[in-house]
């Protein structure tokens, strides 16, 4: 039997069911969750996670990649689909998975996404100088404690020495985020805030600076809503939901595959800085200028797809 109770629900209400959705999707995985980790891992490690930190076990780390796995899938990739399916019948159409894209356009992305990777630099670079006034110096330890806390588990999860354990950083990292993340903040909040706000400009900011308040690391805050922001167009621009996955994967694939280059000597520290040193700031300009001009390139190539209110 088909449900069509939900689809006349306006943009506020879907917003609100849109996250108990969400929170009903986490809390499901989580249960699941513990059901398989228990059984492979033990009661008690998986009750009491130890801090990960340089001596962390990789049994652990293996409990902590198996954890981030699940609630992606149970954050980002099924409540789409059931809200999806809720408020219009067809999934794959709500989230504009069923719209074509041209190979001229993915050339597009992903030269856009190699040139934007100075600019990026400088953007995060400047950000994580980022200072607060005296008053405010309890809460800016706090976030710093929390940028630190973050990095040391990314980077127990990023060091690794085989092709196969960068092959699952690049899944676990790249790809279910590029598709998780898209489908959400894209395919649903994006959506629901266009139409409250009645502007896809509206729509794309917000739901760009919710996704980059959702990852919890204020130091790379801005960077991460410009990204939001380009992924948000990009889908805006073209009608299709692959182009923003596309670009979010090339972002953060080469962020795992440069760390993995890095860390097993192949590759110099200092590509990651490329754009935010003083002797490297035109390359900044450089890129900012370039990836408008793809940018807009790509809106012009797929005027007649662009997706309307």
């Amino acid at each position: 039997m088909e449900i069509t109770a939900f689809r006349d629900l306006k943009p506020f209400s879907q917003l609100f069911f849109a996250a108990f959705i969400i929170v009903a999707s986490i809390l499901a995985f989580f249960v699941l969750s513990l059901i398989v980790a228990i059984p492979v891992w033990g009661f008690d490690t998986v009750l009491h996670l130890p801090e990960v930190n340089s001596e962390t076990s990789q049994n652990i780390i293996n409990l902590y990649k198996f954890i981030q796995v699940v609630q992606a899938i149970g954050f980002f990739i099924v409540p789409p689909f059931i809200l999806g399916y809720l408020f219009h019948g067809k999934s794959n159409e709500y989230l504009f998975l069923d719209k074509s894209f041209n190979s001229q356009s993915v050339i597009l992305v992903v030269v856009m996404m190699f040139f934007a990777a100075p600019f990026i630099n400088l953007i995060g670079e400047l950000n994580s100088n980022m200072s607060f006034p005296n008053w405010l110096s309890g809460m800016e330890e706090w976030m710093r404690n929390a940028e630190e806390n973050a990095a040391v588990i990314t980077d127990a999860f990023l060091n690794v020495k085989t092709i196969g354990g960068l092959a699952f950083n690049v899944f676990m990292v790249a790809l279910l985020p590029a598709v998780g993340e898209e489908l959400l903040f894209r395919g649903v909040i994006q959506k629901i805030f266009s139409k409250m706000t009645r502007s896809h400009h509206w729509g794309i900011w917000i739901s760009a600076i919710l996704f980059s308040a959702l990852h919890m690391q204020f130091f790379g805050f801005v960077p991460r809503v410009l990204l939001g922001a380009l992924f948000g167009y990009l889908l805006v621009w073209s009608g299709s939901m692959w182009l923003p996955i596309i670009a979010h994967f090339l972002n953060n694939a080469n962020a795992v595959i440069a760390i993995y280059f890095i860390n097993n000597d192949m590759l110099k520290p200092q590509y990651e800085e490329i754009g935010s040193t003083s002797d490297s700031y035109y390359m900044a300009g450089i890129s900012l200028g370039l990836v408008l001009i793809l940018l807009f390139m790509l809106k012009k190539q797929n005027r007649k797809n662009a997706i309307t209110l």
